[in-house]
């Protein structure tokens, strides 16, 4: 309710020893047109009972008897309550005053000035109430944020979820089904002894040998199946795989040793470098990229850079609304962060992921080349 209402009692709190002087004080409160329900206290033991009491303001004379203001504003602060509190005395120092005003006092006024009371009174009511509203709307907003990476995160984790799904029924349903066709085509083709028969049997298993192949790729977009054997295997499988497609120099370092890493981890890992690599190759114009893979400090960290033409301010601002903004996000999933940083010398892309691991092995040098494809939902 605006303070400027005449309909808003205000609750003020007085710590003050002479009746006079409060009833003065009063006087001055409703002068100014408020609408004031007051009560005098005297003592530190008052003065800690009070504060269980929900208070608009806090006034205070400077000296009384066993008991100072200045440690009733220590108190105030020890409390964690937010209450203005003004400081009121005939003979505070101006040091005084200030080391109080630093301390948390929100004004102080000499008794013989009580005419700026009642502004003094309003401006602080005022501004501990904008405070708390900015910390409240900080709040929501912090709360909110939070809400909207944990939806993000689950949006995450549910696409990869149902890509894993929809690769293994492509793979069990769709592949199964091409394959005995093909077998099929085969064994008509063997049997036929009609030439057009012959040629048509050719042609259908040209035609499903590259649906076979489709979806091959297809599920290798949706869920890797390479990925099960790890993720050094994959970024070994993934940067062979780029080298050999794009004819660019592609560097892979790894650490010594091979770790258990928790679920999830490995995925955020790989599509991380596939996002990374991808866009390398549409638009950094790079003819080298390395991939440093390390654990530090109980944190993992996967670094793709490359030596290409770098990123403007536009294509940073683009990444940020979308390509970045999608690997935090996928980042965030497994505890992780992302950071970005470009210069005309290259751009280097930093995934990093606190873990807590169990386990190690030596690491295999390479993974199968196309060969023998291990990135395959097995044979279709």
């Amino acid at each position: 309710m605006p303070l400027a209402s005449t309909d808003r009692e205000l609750r003020v709190l007085h710590l003050e020893d002479s009746e006079l002087d409060h009833e003065l004080m009063v006087v001055h409160l409703l002068r100014g047109g408020l609408r004031v329900r007051a009560l005098r206290i005297d003592s530190e033991g008052d003065f800690i009972a009070a504060l269980e009491q929900p208070w608009d303001a806090i006034i205070s004379d400077y000296n009384l008897p066993g008991f100072s203001g200045l440690v009733a504003l220590d108190l105030l602060a020890a409390s964690s309550r937010d209450v203005p509190f003004i400081l009121v005395s005939g003979e505070i120092g101006e040091d005084t005053a200030v080391a109080a005003m630093r301390n948390g006092a929100s004004d102080y006024l000499l008794k013989n000035n009580l005419a700026r009371l009642v502004p003094a009174l309003l401006h602080a009511i005022e501004a501990t109430e904008m405070r708390q509203a900015r910390e409240r709307a900080d709040r929501e907003l912090g709360e909110s944020q939070h809400r909207l990476r944990e939806l993000a995160q689950h949006l995450q984790t549910s696409i990869e979820q149902e890509r894993a799904a929809i690769a293994r029924e492509i793979h069990d349903d769709v592949g199964g089904s091409l394959t005995a066709l093909k077998f099929d085509l085969a064994w008509i083709a063997r049997h036929s002894t009609s030439a057009e028969v012959t040629t048509r049997v050719n042609s259908a298993l040209e035609t499903v040998t590259l649906a076979i192949d489709s979806s091959k790729r297809i599920m290798h977009n949706l869920r890797p199946a390479i990925l099960e054997q790890g993720l050094v295997a994959a970024l070994q499988w993934i940067t062979l795989r780029f080298e050999k497609r794009t004819g660019t120099e592609c560097l892979l370092r790894l650490p010594r040793y091979a770790l258990e890493f928790p679920a999830g981890v490995p995925l955020v890992a790989y599509r991380t470098a596939q996002e990374a690599l991808t866009n390398i190759s549409k638009h950094a114009q790079a003819t080298k990229v390395e991939l440093d893979l390390s654990l530090a400090g109980g944190v993992l960290s996967l670094e793709i850079s490359d030596n290409g033409r770098g990123l403007n301010q536009e294509d940073l601002a683009k990444a940020r609304s979308f390509g970045i903004r999608g690997l935090r996000e996928r980042a965030g999933t497994v505890g992780g962060w992302v950071d970005l940083s470009s210069s005309p010398a290259g751009t280097t892309l930093i995934l990093s992921v606190p873990l807590n691991l169990a386990g190690n092995a030596d690491i295999p040098t390479h993974a199968a080349p196309d060969a023998d494809d291990p990135s395959q939902w097995g044979s279709l």
